[in-house]
């Protein structure tokens, strides 16, 4: 993974472009214009209400907190956000150019995905994961992918596979970047695809917080930045060969390209 932030949200300023936070403020009641005939003078009972202004635009405040989530699930691939350090919502709110309220909305979300853990009175530590962690992940994956996967190869016709080459070939091309990030947003974007042909929003929703998990930077001195560039290459490789089995019926090797596909993310 790519060096980034060290043990503290102080030290540094991320490559992470400026979000701006928005506001707004609820527009002033409308007054009857002269000659307007009231509410009470058409006959409506008021009954004293007072005018009910319009509502704040929470939208822009959901969406400044959803850049934000995309902005460090993105520092947390390419490890700008360091396992092991303690981050403060406070700190990375100057960084992105935000107040402390979305970064710490944004951070217990991904709290509860468990990419990060609370420290009272400090803030989000980054959580450590090992070799036995990434394993455990690949094999519940593959528990609940690959039999969805087999079955569909026997029942999806070989155009509807076809129409799935271009998000295969972006695979590739997103791995030619080395960028991991730029990777993992595409490789997620493959298998939600195929998935999806399942015609099951659960599956594909447990599925891809299981893949989203798996893109995390391990610790310790195995594999300590991650998956390398050839490692990239070689799983969106995979992608287009998966494809090509599939278009063809073929499904030993269907079935042996996926078994090794998920054996190669451990």
């Amino acid at each position: 993974m790519k060096q980034g932030a060290r043990s503290s949200a102080t030290t540094g300023t991320p490559g992470t472009p400026h979000v701006q936070e928005a506001a707004a403020a609820a527009p002033e009641p409308r007054v009857p214009a002269q000659g307007t005939p009231s509410a009470a003078v058409r006959g409506e009972h008021t009954h004293s209400e007072r005018p009910i202004p319009a509502p704040r635009p929470v939208v822009q405040r959901s969406s400044v907190r959803g850049q934000i989530l995309d902005a460090l699930r993105t520092a947390l691939v390419t490890g700008e956000l360091a396992p092991g350090a303690v981050y403060s919502a406070p700190a990375l709110g100057e960084r992105f150019g935000v107040s402390a309220t979305p970064v710490r909305e944004a951070m217990q979300q991904l709290a509860l995905e468990g990419a990060v853990e609370v420290v009272p009175n400090r803030g989000f530590r980054v959580v450590e994961r090992g070799a036995r962690d990434l394993a455990d992940l690949a094999e519940v994956r593959a528990l609940v992918e690959v039999p969805v996967m087999l079955r569909l190869a026997r029942a999806v016709p070989a155009e509807r596979w076809a129409e799935m080459r271009p998000l295969a070939e972006a695979t590739v091309r997103a791995a030619a970047t080395g960028c991991r990030a730029t990777y993992a947003e595409s490789d997620r974007t493959f298998h939600r695809a195929v998935l999806s042909l399942a015609g099951n929003a659960q599956l594909v929703r447990i599925a891809d917080d299981l893949h989203r998990r798996a893109q995390w930077p391990l610790t310790g001195p195995s594999r300590p930045q991650g998956r390398g560039h050839a490692d990239l290459l070689a799983d969106a490789a995979e992608h287009t060969a998966l494809l090509d089995a599939l278009i063809a019926r073929d499904l030993e090797v269907v079935r042996a390209l996926v078994d090794e596909h998920f054996t190669g993310a451990r």
